[in-house]
């Protein structure tokens, strides 16, 4: 098993790390991105990830780097507290990677994937409810809600309506019977995608509050930003990416303005506090996709926080 980080080169590049200074991996995962900031400066970088494993795994890296890498384990968009609790009150850039780590997808026993049986899981941080809790709890539209709202799957309520036939006769605790009741309900897929993928997405995203905790993220990271502070976001699917996109056209003043007829439009609009630095979501290269076929659906957003101008003196 290996984990081989999305984006690295580009990662680096927009965050532009620098010795003496304070940096946050706000989703440690296998440490890719952790490790390679660290060689590129002598900055201090503090780490967090919700999943216990992740932080056993990083006593390694930590050693390697001593008082440089500090580790954390708790959620991301938690980041605030948990750093504050640490003494620290501001950072010089904070890297986001949305995606799940190659430690978490090829570990069957942890749920999240369909390519091997183990049990329906899915929790990052291993304590909650569970993928199995919901599929054996949720009453049918709030299931066929979930899939479309969260998985953005067109037939959601089919899958729900199968989802609560089967659990009726025996509970649906394993990920190898789950993918194979979707697949018996769904057409052909076309595409070669597998046709439990986006209900698996959806479960995900709920069991571990995922847009909740980018939202909580983002918010967090404003905060935290000195001035020239930078962020950069790495996602993997259109629900993660379009929170980004809005999120970052907000602080950079970037957000579509209201209609001349709303009131609203009257009222002065406020100052942006950064600057955007991609004027677009950038992609991974197709050498990199080669490489690494995780990395296809790849986008990353960065942004600066400005700096204030300087008071004029009369």
């Amino acid at each position: 098993m290996s984990h081989i980080p999305v984006m690295l080169s580009e990662v680096l590049e927009h965050l532009a790390p620098r010795a003496d200074e304070t940096y946050l991996d706000g989703t440690f995962g296998g440490g890719g991105y952790a490790r390679a900031i660290l060689d590129q400066s002598g900055c201090t970088l503090w780490a967090i990830d919700r999943d216990p494993e992740a932080i056993a795994r990083g006593a390694a890296l930590a050693a390697a780097y001593p008082g440089r890498l500090h580790l954390i384990e708790g959620s991301f968009g938690n980041m605030l507290t948990l750093l504050n609790d640490a003494g620290v009150a501001a950072l010089d850039g904070i890297v986001l990677d949305l995606g799940l780590s190659s430690f978490q997808i090829d570990d069957f026993s942890r749920g999240f994937s369909f390519r091997g049986d183990g049990p329906l899981d899915m929790r990052m941080s291993r304590s909650g409810v569970s993928a199995a809790d919901l599929v054996a709890t949720l009453p049918e539209a709030e299931l066929a809600d979930t899939l479309y709202q969260f998985g953005e799957e067109r037939l959601s309520r089919r899958i729900a309506r199968a989802i609560v036939a089967a659990r009726s006769e025996s509970p649906i605790t394993t990920t190898d019977r789950l993918a194979s009741l979707i697949r018996a309900v769904m057409p052909h897929a076309r595409d070669g995608i597998h046709p439990a993928t986006r209900s698996f997405q959806a479960l995900r995203i709920r069991v571990n509050d995922e847009l909740g905790e980018i939202e909580r993220a983002l918010k967090a990271a404003t905060t935290l930003l000195a001035p020239g502070g930078r962020l950069v976001v790495v996602s993997f699917h259109s629900l993660e990416d379009r929170l980004v996109k809005r999120f970052f056209a907000d602080a950079s003043g970037r957000a579509p303005g209201v209609s001349r007829h709303d009131p609203r439009g009257l009222a002065a609009p406020d100052a942006a506090g950064f600057r955007l630095l991609t004027a677009r979501a950038v992609r991974p290269l197709e050498s990199e996709i080669v490489r690494n076929p995780r990395a296809r659906s790849a986008r990353l957003r960065a942004m600066q926080r400005l700096t204030p101008e300087p008071e004029v003196r009369p």
